[in-house]
């Protein structure tokens, strides 16, 4: 068995990018989950996720990172095709901050050629 989760996603990616889909897949394989329960814990845990941030909170997951809200201000934009200004306005936008523990592991794996 693998030492970790990130460990775990890591050695079993067969594509660029770890889907959803794949993210259940490996519950059900590693856990002992059956297929559904599986895809319907990785729905859960995201639809929390996204439902903490809406409602104005932090998430943070311990030894990955945190996730959160920030307000941008408005500010005058441009449209490319015509030069035109034009203003751009405020909105929310979720920011992702990677755990020093994740930085230091994946630092590792690098230099140990793993990557």
């Amino acid at each position: 068995m693998s030492s970790g989760p990130l460990e775990l996603a890591v050695q079993s990616l067969e594509s660029a990018a770890l889907t959803k889909a794949h993210l259940a897949e490996l519950l059900f394989e590693q856990i002992g989950l059956n297929k559904r329960e599986s895809k319907d814990m990785v729905d859960a845990f995201f639809d929390l996720i996204v439902q903490r941030l809406s409602e104005g909170e932090d998430v943070k997951l311990s030894g990955f990172g945190n996730f959160q809200i920030r307000l941008k201000a408005p500010r005058p934009g441009r449209n490319p095709r015509t030069g035109e200004l034009i203003p751009i306005e405020a909105r929310r936008v979720v920011t992702f901050h990677a755990s020093s523990k994740l930085k230091e592991q994946l630092q590792q794996e690098l230099l140990a050629g793993k990557a």
